[in-house]
């Protein structure tokens, strides 16, 4: 059993060149420019979202659960804004009742867990940053 050589290609390692560059004055595709199957898809589809779009409903009002989670992840915001009233961070005493009331909004179903870490990180943050600069 014969191990290969990494070396034994022509290409140096770590040669920062990913594949074959394009040609002088050829810098590849526009940005924005569609590849051939999109456009394909695009022309045959044409005049028919609506009609795809009522079926899909129909589907996932039928109990067809992929379809109906398809659609639930494209129509629901993956995040929210939060809407809390916080004091204002003066300093670390205030910064406590602060995460207090991040803690009490999760308690009450008012903000998921997720969004409460968000905020408490931001909450901890900001209050190093205020102590650090003598705030």
């Amino acid at each position: 059993m014969s191990v290969a050589n990494p070396q034994s290609n022509n290409r140096q390692p770590n040669s920062g060149v990913r594949g074959r560059p394009f040609a002088k004055g050829n810098g590849g595709r526009k940005p924005g420019s569609k590849n051939r199957t999109t456009l394909v898809a695009e022309a045959l589809l044409k005049g028919e979202e609506e009609a795809l779009v009522r079926k899909a409903i129909e589907l996932g009002k039928a109990g067809d659960t992929q379809m109906l989670k398809f659609l639930l992840d494209r129509i629901l915001p993956k995040e929210r804004s939060v809407h809390l009233d916080l004091p204002t961070v003066d300093g670390p005493f205030v910064a406590v009742d602060a995460l207090a009331a991040v803690i009490d909004a999760v308690s009450t179903g008012q903000i998921a867990p997720s969004e409460a870490a968000v905020l408490v990180n931001a909450l901890v943050t900001y209050a190093r940053v205020k102590s650090f600069i003598g705030g």
